[in-house]
């Protein structure tokens, strides 16, 4: 039953998550569908909005390549896949196919919202540090960090349910200790429901109804009102022992829904000024690790800044409302026109720190690097809007000339890259691997 439950649930949230995906795909049958591996890249990439490595076909050993990528990229971000190997996700077993999916959904769906409760409820949280240590040290003990990863994964539990007890406090009766039984009633989805949209929902009256049919009113209001994705059925809840998992699966997407609505005046200026003191504070860590790192190799600078742009951009997410706010120049008050100035201040330092490191390459990479720029740089460029179409023509013969001008170099710059050997004289690696992969991509 369980396992049931966790395969229906599971596959209806990959599929909210695949609509997303360009183009979109979706999954029937979960062990089978996913044993190819491109539907996995598929639901990675939306999640982590990265384009991913991957096989175009679909004979064995590209569905074990393209299902390896994956693997590996779960374990670049430090999670641990326990008893998972490729071969039994390409046997599509049931067990095996689960907890993969499980762990993605704890990780980047329920993690990564449980992250914007860290401050409010005190849990420890990598985002809510007041300090990020930027040093060397601090970023090659990567033992610690897995050990914070851990104890965080526990309270990531925890403040979503404190989350869900804090949304049901005005209704005293309603109590919820855990993400199973609690839930039979229907009631705690009501009472959600009634505090993120009071209109929606008469709780006096639920109280007077029968488990299915608050469950079934929870789930036919959160899916017609809130657009949230009807994971579970009434049957699924209403049981002596329902899925935990799945439970905390749909739970997660009502605080998504709440991290979207609109805030107040008062809370969106007290955001704004977090947002000020941690871009400030990420430019003085920027500032300290291109003095500390300014005798260390190229590799050693490498991959200090993309241990600093990865803190970066897990920090970044829980600012991302207020920092994505599309007012124009003279709506923005004060501290929204200091907020922009500093995020554009920080930007510039980036991309100055990555344009320099592009050039402190070592040959023959630093020639196809400025070559790659090129390109990308002519295939970005818009063209001029001209009335004239002779002249608009004659503008793009010239830009096909430079550009097939610049492909003659194509494949010579190929067979560099990819016969380019990665040591030094003391066998230590020049260029991080993540480097020469992502050149290889672009190219």
């Amino acid at each position: 039953q369980r396992e049931s439950t966790q395969k229906k649930t599971f596959t209806s949230w990959i599929n909210s998550i695949l609509a997303k995906h360009t183009p979109p795909s979706v999954i029937s049958d979960l062990y089978t569908d996913i044993q190819k591996g491109h539907l996995l890249l598929d639901l990675l990439e939306v999640l982590s909005g990265q384009h991913l490595p991957r096989e175009k076909g679909f004979n064995t050993f590209q569905c074990r390549s393209n299902i390896e990528n994956a693997l590996k990229f779960l374990k670049s971000r430090s999670l641990k896949l326990i008893n998972i190997h490729v071969a039994d996700i390409i046997e599509g077993k049931p067990s095996i196919v689960l907890g993969l999916i499980w762990t993605i959904i704890f990780h980047f769906h329920i993690e990564e919202l449980a992250r914007t409760l860290a401050c409010t409820y005190n849990q420890p949280s990598l985002d809510c540090s007041s300090a990020v240590d930027s040093s060397p040290k601090a970023s090659r003990s990567a033992k610690k960090s897995a050990k914070i990863k851990e104890r965080w994964k526990i309270s990531a539990t925890k403040a979503l349910l404190l989350w869900a007890k804090e949304q049901c406090s005005m209704h005293g009766s309603i109590s919820v200790t855990d993400f199973k039984s609690s839930w039979r009633s229907g009631l705690p989805f009501l009472a959600i429901i009634h505090a993120l949209r009071p209109g929606l929902v008469d709780m006096e009256k639920a109280k007077t109804r029968t488990n299915k049919e608050n469950l079934k009113e929870a789930f036919r209001i959160a899916e017609i009102e809130l657009n949230i994705p009807r994971l579970l059925e009434p049957e699924d809840v209403d049981v002596m022992n329902p899925d935990e998992k799945s439970i905390m699966t749909y739970v997660a997407q009502f605080l998504q829904y709440s991290r979207n609505l609109p805030v107040s005046e008062e809370d969106m200026q007290g955001k704004v000024r977090d947002a000020v003191s941690w871009l400030a504070a990420e430019r003085k860590k920027l500032e300290k690790l291109l003095i500390d790192t300014e005798s260390e190799t190229y590799y050693q600078k490498y991959k200090e800044m993309m241990a600093f742009m990865e803190a970066f951009n897990q920090e970044k997410k829980a600012f991302l409302p207020v920092l994505s706010s599309k007012a124009s120049v003279a709506e923005l008050s004060e501290d929204q026109q200091q907020m922009r100035e500093e995020w554009d201040k920080l930007i510039s330092q980036i991309n100055e720190w990555k344009t320099k490191l592009d050039q402190m390459l070592p040959p023959p990479l630093d020639g196809i690097e400025a070559w790659l720029q090129e390109v990308e740089h002519l295939q970005a460029e818009d063209l001029p809007d001209l009335q004239d179409p002779f002249k608009a023509i004659s503008l793009f013969r010239e830009i096909i000339v430079i550009f097939k001008g610049l492909m003659d170099c194509f494949d010579s710059h190929l067979e560099t890259l990819q016969s380019f050997k990665n040591e030094d004289e003391k066998n230590m690696p020049l260029v991080l691997p993540e480097k020469l992969e992502e050149m290889k991509r672009r190219l």
